[in-house]
């Protein structure tokens, strides 16, 4: 028989977090420990009482001891449970119509599996089309990663697994990873559509696991304002907003990211799609080009990269953060639509209407709440998990004082 399990009692006062759904738990929750845990074991965690509250792995030497994957005391982690929470990932998904094959907005790029939004921090799984790409965030389900390959190839057939681990997030939590297959044959490029757009996105390219899936509802909405608009597509990565604005109507559209290679992929995809004419990129600085088109463009639409990696960093992520909403609010004519992103939890919706209600007033322009967009709906957050919501999003219309 294998050994019982080490158990996690939580303080008197530091419960009812997790009794309501939170799946994590933090170090300084942690009344004792009893028995043998190494970092990554599986542990049952236990309220003041001793009462069972569900079973997790441990992380000993981090500020969260705890991530729990069950709330059954009885049901092990293992590739059992991993297999039935991702079927249910899945399912949730076709219930969302994700991947979804309507004419000409088929879309095949989405975020499968959402770390605690699925039951199962730690792990983040993006699928481009027959191809997955996964991230580990912890120790406890990289020492299981051969378990949850197997899970993966099962459930989903895959044509191939791509590990994009962040060396980072690696490092962070104490195992080596370096951007590699996981399984199958090496694809040249995750291909994949998006409401019908096209995209090819090369392996070399660094950003996440390749695309942002979490600004879907974004585009899609940036997309419908667009008719008629001269755009500015600020921090374009590989120009996915640009593509849709395009779309949209827009008159003219210029795109802005410091990084050439992304910029190269953007033009690839723009021709393909015959919007060459239409947008222009441009590669240098988003900040100071905002800065540089005074009351020039129709609709604005401004994403940063993460301001705030960590709560520490809130202070001077939210000064950045007003300035580059006034820099924003002043290429905008009046009259004009701003739309500005926050991926930074440290910075949620109120605290970037806030930054953005600044800067727009340093600029002389007052802003009017016209929507408040998030993360799109394959990447699902517990109710009791508010850190999970991560992504931002508001729309103003700006207006001369």
């Amino acid at each position: 028989m294998a050994p019982p399990l080490a158990r996690v009692s939580l303080k008197a006062g530091h419960v009812q977090p997790v009794w309501a759904g939170h799946p994590w738990v933090f170090a300084q929750a942690v009344a004792r420990v009893e028995g043998e845990a190494a970092a990554g074991d599986e542990v049952l965690v236990c309220d003041a009482k001793g009462l069972p509250m569900g079973r997790g792995l441990y992380s000993p030497k981090s500020a969260i001891a705890v991530r729990l994957y069950t709330r059954d005391a009885n049901e092990a982690v293992d590739a059992t449970l991993f297999e039935r929470l991702i079927r249910l990932a899945t399912a949730r998904r076709a219930a969302l119509n994700l991947p979804s094959h309507e004419t000409a907005l088929e879309t095949t790029g989405l975020r499968l599996v959402h770390a605690e939004g699925d039951g199962l921090p730690g792990l983040i799984v993006d699928r481009f089309g027959d191809v997955l790409a996964i991230q580990w965030g912890t120790l406890g389900l990289k020492q299981r990663e051969s378990a949850l390959l197997d899970v993966l190839e099962r459930v989903l057939e895959p044509r191939a697994i791509v590990d994009r681990t962040s060396a980072r997030s690696a490092e962070q939590e104490g195992f080596a990873s370096l951007p590699r297959m996981s399984r199958g044959d090496p694809p040249r490029a995750f291909e994949f559509q998006e409401r019908g757009l096209r995209f090819r996105i090369p392996l070399s390219l660094g950003q996440k696991t390749g695309f942002y899936f979490d600004q879907r509802p974004l585009r899609a909405r940036v997309e419908a304002l667009s008719q008629g608009r001269r755009v500015l597509d600020a921090y374009c990565y590989v120009g996915s907003v640009a593509l849709s604005a395009a779309r949209g109507g827009a008159s003219e559209v210029i795109a802005v990211d410091t990084s050439a290679p992304a910029l190269a992929v953007a033009a690839e995809l723009a021709a393909a799609h015959g919007f060459a004419e239409r947008i222009r990129f441009v590669q240098g600085d988003a900040l100071a080009e905002l800065r540089a088109a005074s009351d020039a463009f129709d609709l604005v639409v401004c994403d940063p990269p993460k301001l705030a990696p960590a709560r520490s960093a809130r202070g001077k992520a939210l000064d950045a953060m007003r300035r580059i909403a006034g820099a924003a609010a002043s290429a905008c004519r009046d009259g004009g639509v701003l739309v500005l992103s926050s991926c930074s939890a440290a910075i949620g919706a109120p605290e970037l209407a806030r930054a953005l209600a600044l800067g727009a007033r340093d600029v002389g322009r007052q802003a009017l709440v016209l929507e408040r967009l998030f993360q799109g709906p394959d990447h699902p957050v517990p109710a009791a998990f508010p850190e999970g919501l991560y992504l931002s999003s508001i729309i103003v219309e700006l207006r001369r004082l």
